[in-house]
């Protein structure tokens, strides 16, 4: 496979001056089992975010609801003081119960709490991009956002907050948003076996809106595999990595984040940018 830097693809969304390198890391993978505690080899975990960064990815995904507090510590052992470009993208609106279960937290005050605990455990002084994590554990909810927007918009006016996304949203949701603060993202499940959202990332495609999608290989039946597999064997590369060219080349506003605590599997994420799907496999694959 050729050689790849994400620099050679990249997305600025629309009322934002970050340019993304459209394949990013995702954190989550680097607290313990369950994203609750610490992980296994912290040291191993500080070995991924700096090659990262190494390889040319310029935006990391976080919460401080992964651990909680444990992802965005190691983010801060490994890299701070932060490079110039690197963009952390963090999300609030829900916190971890003692019996490590996840709970909707989107009061003002739980918000500007959730701010504050970002900004502390990410030796930050702003935060870059904040996605509102809407409630709904098994998907959007329809919920209105009009109050948690609002105070996630004061935290941004007090100079706390630069961009503002959204995360487990359906069109409608984003519609609402859209009304109260411009939108600069949405992060939703999406993948090649979960694309209820095809529709959504079109629409927001057309107004300069990043989509990120999470679960980039997951959910997928017994069958689909096979399917993925066929396709990686002729590309010579892995199912992974197939997975996520084909996101990279259903939308230019597609971001992708995915997580590993694996240096090995990091630089294969990062390879999968070199892959060019024709239209023999992508036809394959829109099947499964």
């Amino acid at each position: 496979m050729a050689s790849y830097s994400p620099a050679q693809h990249q997305f600025t969304p629309a009322h934002c001056d970050i340019v993304f390198n459209r394949i990013g890391y995702g954190a989550m993978q680097l607290a313990g089992p369950h994203v609750w505690g610490p992980p296994k080899d912290r040291a191993a975990a500080v070995a991924v975010l700096r090659v990262a960064i190494e390889l040319g990815i310029n935006h990391i995904d976080t919460s401080d609801f992964y651990g909680p507090h444990i992802t965005n510590q190691i983010i801060r052992e490994a890299l701070h003081p932060y490079r110039d470009g690197l963009t952390i993208i963090t999300k609030i609106g829900f916190v971890r119960g003692a019996d490590q279960s996840w709970l909707p937290a989107a009061s003002p005050r739980q918000l500007r709490d959730a701010v504050h605990d970002n900004l502390r455990n990410l030796g930050l002084d702003v935060l870059d991009v904040v996605n509102l994590r809407a409630p709904g554990l098994e998907g959007p909810d329809g919920s209105s956002l009009a109050e948690p927007l609002t105070a996630l918009l004061q935290l941004q006016q007090e100079g706390l907050v630069r961009h503002i996304g959204l995360s487990n949203v359906d069109a409608d949701q984003v519609a609402e948003a859209q009304r109260i603060s411009p939108i600069v993202c949405v992060q939703n499940h999406y993948n090649l076996a979960h694309r209820a959202d095809d529709a959504l990332i079109d629409t927001l495609a057309a107004q300069g809106i990043a989509y990120v999608p999470f679960f980039p290989l997951g959910g997928f039946s017994p069958l689909q595999p096979d399917t993925l597999t066929q396709v990686a064997v002729g590309l010579h590369a892995t199912p992974m990595q197939v997975a996520l060219a084909w996101l990279l080349q259903r939308a230019p506003n597609m971001l992708v984040i995915p997580g590993t605590s694996s240096v090995a599997h990091l630089r294969e994420n990062v390879a999968a940018g070199a892959l060019r799907l024709d239209a023999k496999a992508l036809a394959a694959l829109n099947t499964m």
